[in-house]
């Protein structure tokens, strides 16, 4: 593979981490939602990736199947007739590691360009000699 190749994936890497924080944004702002008349609360999403000579690629952005959660509230004006609200389906804490996870691999392929352009800087100094 040539540099300009390992900076093309870096980036391709990078563009697919920073896609995925902004769906785990969307998951932890849309936490603490309910059902709303005949529409169901909002359903965690998760980015599907898939990796190749060319880079990362994301494949498709799918609806997380787990179970919605149902809370107590009888004061809640969404609560049914037993009392209980149905919310998302998301785990504040599951996102934040996922958070962290994306973060820290957009990280690791800033690192990884900015190695392959400094090798190329290199490069073009030395031809200079």
């Amino acid at each position: 593979m040539t540099l300009n190749g390992a900076m093309q994936v870096s980036a391709s890497g990078m563009t697919a981490e920073r896609f995925r924080m902004d769906v785990i944004s969307s998951n932890i702002a849309n936490a603490n939602s309910v059902q709303a008349g005949t529409n169901d609360p909002y359903r965690r999403r998760e980015v599907v990736v898939e990796g190749g000579q060319q880079g990362v690629h994301i494949v498709q952005v799918v609806e997380d199947q787990t179970p919605f959660q149902w809370k107590h509230d009888p004061g809640n004006p969404r609560a049914n007739k037993d009392g209980d609200v149905q919310e998302s389906n998301i785990q504040p804490v599951t996102e934040m590691v996922d958070m962290m996870g994306a973060s820290r691999a957009y990280e690791a392929n800033v690192a990884a360009f900015n190695a392959a352009k400094g090798m190329v800087k290199s490069a073009l100094t030395i031809s200079r000699v």
